[in-house]
């Protein structure tokens, strides 16, 4: 009899248990139904998300996982942030000199690749009105410097934001304030390189 009501007492536990986790998936599904997200790479990003758990599921940015990837970088770029990325897209990795990314992805380059990427990452949240308002207050152009310690030059031209990196050369930001939970994506049509 006390075995029968253990085995009774733990049935219930399980199944309270099991509906516990299964009101929590209904609340987290509702919650994303709700959220304000926006379309990148044939995906929707969703900013209860952080950076890595929405970069993956864009079919524009494989690229760029991949590269995180092989860096090393995905715990920190999955950490509490603040970070803002300038997320280069596959047609952007695409436009460097062939074999660039086959050798950058090498375990012996990983430094290089560690020094590129996070050229593009900036130590804070900022979105493009906040980058706006910056190019303004500096007279049309602003400095902006980098987790890798680089620089970019912010500007802007009908409207849009331009990165120009140390070697002259300049991407446009495609599509701006990608929310995430650890910082904010901006989409750009160029990989950025430091000197």
């Amino acid at each position: 009899m006390k075995l029968q009501k253990i085995v009774m007492a733990a049935v219930v536990l399980g199944l309270a248990g099991s509906s516990a986790a299964l009101a929590a998936s209904h609340a987290k599904k509702a919650m994303m139904k709700s959220e304000k997200t926006v379309m990148v790479g044939g995906a929707k990003m969703f900013p209860s998300r952080n950076i890595i758990e929405n970069a993956v599921n864009s079919k524009d940015h494989t690229t760029l996982v991949a590269a995180v990837k092989a860096a090393g970088l995905v715990k920190t770029l999955s950490g509490k942030g603040p970070f803002t990325v300038f997320a280069p897209t596959n047609a952007a990795f695409a436009k460097l000199p062939k074999g660039t990314v086959a050798t950058l992805l090498k375990p012996k380059n990983k430094a290089m690749l560690v020094k590129i990427l996070t050229s593009h990452v900036v130590a804070t949240n900022a979105l493009s009105g906040m980058i706006g308002k910056m190019i303004s207050d500096d007279g049309g152009q602003h400095a902006i410097k980098t987790v890798s310690g680089d620089k970019l030059w912010a500007t802007m031209k009908n409207g849009k934001i331009f990165l120009t990196d140390e070697n002259g050369g300049t991407a446009q930001v495609t599509i701006a304030d990608v929310r995430q939970s650890n910082g904010v994506i901006h989409v750009i049509d160029k990989v950025l390189l430091p000197k």
